[in-house]
């Protein structure tokens, strides 16, 4: 897990982001890449710090199940001051969740792809989150079906836009999407965010795959979802 900084063009200043490179990384191989988002109140650090990101995908590696990836954890609040301070929940913080849309785009992605020996192309992408970054994952991830072939959310949050205004071309969405997953505990309070967006998609005829899981909007839940999702991308 290392540190890294990257020149934002849409924020105007340097930004951060973990990146985890698997065992046996080396310069001469070529990688997928997985984007992992985290919540309204985490930055760079909280899949790092909260979760257990390191010792899952290891533990996946040792045991065969993993395609060759890294994984890229950036701040998903693009503003100036991306920390999670203050009302978290202020209108110009969750303003800046939106604006990294454009953030990844434009600026990690084409960052990710010059410094480090990856795929280019959509079937080697994946973006994921948890929560606030799970709305995200779906909110971009779907619009940009030519950037992203696997999109997954765990417990995804109300920031989460309705399934008509994301996918407007059901068969194409079916076409381009190797993998859309959501998942959530069957005790959490945002249960219905993700059950109302399977059935729209299931009311759509896109495939997907819906996972409901054992317990709230904790940390064990996510842990859970970056275990499965990571099992089934770039293959």
């Amino acid at each position: 897990m290392n540190l890294i900084t990257y020149n934002s063009t849409t924020v105007g200043n340097a930004r951060k982001a973990m990146v985890y490179t698997p065992p046996g990384y080396s310069p001469n191989k070529k990688y997928s890449v997985l984007y992992l988002l985290h919540g309204i109140g985490g930055d760079e650090y909280e899949w790092a710090n909260a979760m257990k990101p390191k010792n899952i995908l290891d533990n996946l590696y040792s045991e065969g199940k993993l395609s060759q990836m890294i994984v890229v954890m950036p701040n998903g609040r693009a503003m100036k001051d991306d920390r999670p301070v203050g009302d978290i929940y202020a209108p110009d913080k969750v303003a800046a969740f939106e604006r990294f849309e454009q953030d990844l785009l434009k600026d990690l992605i084409p960052h990710i792809e010059r410094t480090y020996p990856v795929y280019k192309d959509k079937n080697n992408r994946a973006l994921a989150g948890l929560s606030m970054g799970g709305g995200q994952s779906l909110n971009f991830g779907l619009k940009n079906l030519d950037t992203f072939a696997y999109v997954g959310a765990f417990s995804a949050a109300p920031n989460t836009k309705p399934v008509n205004q994301l996918i407007t071309n059901p068969g194409q969405a079916a076409s381009k999407l190797k993998l859309l997953w959501i998942s959530c505990g069957s005790s959490d309070g945002l249960l219905w965010v993700s059950q109302n967006f399977k059935n729209g998609l299931s009311s759509m005829n896109v495939p997907h795959t819906w996972y409901q899981d054992v317990g709230g909007h904790e940390p064990k839940v996510w842990n859970s979802g970056l275990y499965q999702f990571s099992q089934r991308i770039f293959k």
